[in-house]
């Protein structure tokens, strides 16, 4: 299992082991979403908001 640092607050993220590129993780400090850039060496970045296309 590796770490990475969450963007938003600096607390360490635990990542598994096969952690993909794209994959989203919550911080267990301030509940950020999170967004996998890079496995290796893990690079956490935020994740994104989805936005609504309100039928479009």
């Amino acid at each position: 299992m590796s770490e990475a640092d969450c963007p938003e607050c600096g607390a360490g993220v635990d990542l598994h082991d096969d952690v993909e590129v794209g994959e989203i993780l919550d911080c267990g400090t301030c509940g950020a979403e999170l967004e996998v850039l890079a496995a290796e060496p893990p690079e956490l970045d935020t994740a994104p908001e989805l936005e609504e296309d309100w039928g479009e």
